[in-house]
């Protein structure tokens, strides 16, 4: 799995800081660290709507009082939307009708948070979900390991509820360094028995502040035994921060991929990342 290949398929006026997203029909779902929005944004029109995920939504919320919307998935026909944990007010899981595209719960993850945090044994300030992975039974969340501690750690959580039905399996990762940096994870997809993931180098010891950006990786992870299979650098400037499933065939599969540019400019570059499958 050596070749690949990065492009730039479009780029969104209107959305900044994008941190997830999905595809499907030509169109894409599109969430934004600083925003209090769901975006939907058709390819080949290029309409863009604004979904509201919380009251008084801003396209820009000030950092202190962002939900910090990180991470996106979807099954059959429900979309949630994950804030961070890395602060108190970041804790919400937006629930949303794929069809009408309305909000239909909103809950408070701190329990389940707290939660993971003993168990993956880390510290409140290394804490920052990044990624979000549903199967219909199992939630597999991923910490970026940006903090102090670099801890990256994927959750797989089961139960009847993210609320206060569940049980927790933490598994750590070591990734790869670039310019001597660790690489975190940035986001993550499930195709088949496989979890590919997206994971970015900041020279940075904080969840919350922001560094030079030295690059980004994907890797797979076999879903079954938890194992890293591969991984590969596909930048060195760019900070990818969402990963959506485009199309796959025998030989090739390939992603959509959006860039966080970690600025108030209310434009995101979705690029298409192809990468050679066949053995």
């Amino acid at each position: 799995m050596e070749k690949f290949t990065l492009e730039l398929l479009c780029q969104i006026i209107g959305i900044g800081s994008a941190s997830g997203l999905i595809y499907k029909d030509n169109t894409l779902l599109v969430i934004g660290d600083n925003s209090g929005f769901l975006y939907e944004y058709t390819i080949n029109s290029k309409n863009l709507k604004r979904i509201p995920l919380v009251e008084q939504p801003l396209e820009n919320t000030p950092k202190k009082d962002k939900n910090d919307f990180e991470a996106i998935t979807c099954f059959q026909d429900q979309i949630y939307v994950f804030g961070s944990g890395s602060t108190e007010n970041r804790n919400k899981m937006i629930q949303i009708n794929a069809t009408t595209k309305q909000v239909v719960n909103t809950t408070n993850l701190e329990d389940l948070y707290l939660a993971m945090q003993h168990f993956g044994k880390i510290k409140s300030e290394d804490f920052n979900l990044e990624g979000a992975i549903f199967d219909g039974e199992r939630w597999f969340l991923f910490n970026r390991g940006n903090g102090e501690k670099t801890k990256n750690v994927v959750f797989t959580i089961n139960g009847k509820n993210l609320s206060n039905d569940y049980s927790i399996v933490s598994t750590d990762f070591k990734l790869p360094k670039i310019k001597g940096v660790r690489t975190s994870f940035t986001d993550a997809i499930l195709v088949d028995d496989k979890i590919y993931f997206l994971a970015s180098a900041e020279d940075t010891a904080s969840t919350y502040d922001d560094g030079e950006v030295l690059g980004s990786i994907i890797g797979s992870i076999d879903i079954n035994t938890m194992k890293i299979d591969f991984t590969k650098t596909i930048t060195k400037t760019k900070k990818l921060e969402g990963i959506t499933l485009y199309q796959k065939s025998e030989d090739q599969i390939e992603f959509l991929v959006c860039e966080d540019n970690d600025t108030e400019e209310l434009v995101s570059s979705i690029y298409k990342l192809k990468i050679d499958i066949r053995e």
